[in-house]
């Protein structure tokens, strides 16, 4: 089939876990048959293989424009003539489905956010001051309007959304990429008498970064041998920088944003991967935690053991304690008493290889893609959705 893939508020190639997302759906769907396009920010470098990228931008790069590329996004189903259009849900998104309209083409939304407002939500009040509802009403119009729906989590979608329209899945890890022999230019020295806990993602409050770096100074005061890589980038990063520079912290680096071909090697040096959410500090998580953690398959691919809240989505991931260790994030030493559990080398390589046997089985692009291929060769077998003209 052919395939339109409209996303056109993420940069491929990028570093960020959405590029990652769209570019292993796209080469997945493409290495299942289908030929495929995908409407994207273009970024610095051209992607090399069988997909066909088309640069289709936001205006000033806001996703909340990206309505204003519906004739762009039009003009291209038409040219392409897709039999199947996916669109990357976003609240002020719908230009891929009005496209899939104009041509006909089945619709699948892919559904990485709450549809549904958390409680607090500055959006649901401002929308309750404008009465008739604008933003909810075009968000359901949307989950109306495709025959499909991808998503991690049901729960974040509305009530009345049909189960037969729903695939729950998770997203994945590159597994022949990310892997335990993973060779390359490592970005940190490596002392292999000191295992290296690696924390790799977006420095927010909600990633937890900073509970690392807490655990870090109790492990260090305990004369304990671990030491942190922390690798990525974000408000956080800078006020981190200085507190570990005044605790002279010698046990903790940071190597900043690191190109996505730097990380299978650089996960494979390391000893545990460390994932501290906190997702308190996150509003729409009120809603549950319905992140698919990209950071956590990788690493699980990667071998490594796991270290992450116990949260019940997270718990699932690991198969309970099998490929990790789950710690109480009420406990103020709770993960640095769960990196003492790992100083056993191992214990480590036990977890890490469980932790790479789910990966493969469960946890892979190449899963998810094909669950995704199913359920979309599965459309021919359904009748269309009925929407409307546009939101009721």
């Amino acid at each position: 089939m052919k395939i339109l893939y409209a996303a056109i508020d993420q940069t491929v190639p990028g570093t960020l876990g959405g590029s990652t997302h769209v570019q292993a759906v796209a080469e997945g769907l493409a290495a299942l048959g289908h030929e495929v396009h995908v409407a994207v920010r273009a970024g610095d470098a051209a992607v090399a293989g069988t997909v066909t990228w088309h640069d289709v931008r936001t205006p000033l790069g806001s996703p909340n424009l990206r309505l204003a590329r519906r004739g762009a996004l039009a003009r291209l189903a038409t040219t392409i003539a897709p039999d199947v259009v996916i669109e990357r849900y976003h609240n002020f998104g719908g230009e891929g489905l009005l496209a899939a309209r104009r041509v006909g083409a089945r619709t699948v939304l892919e559904v990485n956010a709450p549809v549904v407002d958390y409680p607090g939500s500055p959006k649901r009040t401002l929308d309750r001051a404008l009465i008739v509802e604008p933003m909810r009403r075009w968000r359901e119009w949307q989950c109306r309007a495709a025959d499909l729906i991808v998503t991690t989590d049901r729960a974040i979608l509305p009530t009345d959304t049909p189960a037969a329209k729903v695939l729950e899945t998770e997203w994945g890890a590159d597994t022949g990429r990310f892997r335990p022999d993973a060779s390359g230019p490592i970005p940190f020295a490596v002392d292999r008498a000191a295992p290296v806990a690696i924390f790799a993602g977006a420095f927010r409050a909600w990633h937890g970064v900073a509970r690392l770096v807490d655990a870090m100074e109790v492990l260090h005061a305990q004369g304990a041998p671990w030491r942190a890589v922390l690798v990525g980038d974000g408000p956080e990063r800078a006020p981190l920088e200085a507190r570990v520079a005044a605790a002279r912290l010698p046990t903790v680096t940071f190597t900043g944003a690191l190109p996505y071909a730097v990380m299978p090697a650089a996960l494979a040096a390391a000893s545990a991967g460390v994932a501290p959410f906190e997702p308190d500090a996150h509003a729409p998580l009120r809603t549950g935690f319905y992140w698919s953690p990209l950071k956590v398959f990788e690493y699980m691919a990667s071998g490594l053991p796991v270290v992450v809240p116990d949260l019940p989505r997270l718990r699932g991931i690991l198969g309970g304690g099998d490929a990790g260790v789950l710690y109480d994030p009420t406990t103020p030493v709770g993960l640095a008493d769960a990196l003492t559990d790992l100083l056993d080398p191992s214990r480590r390589q036990g977890l890490g290889h469980a932790a790479r046997a789910r990966a493969e089985a469960h946890y892979s692009w190449a899963a998810h893609c094909r669950a995704l291929d199913a359920a979309i060769r599965g459309l021919r077998e359904r009748p269309r959705t009925a929407t409307g003209a546009g939101p009721t």
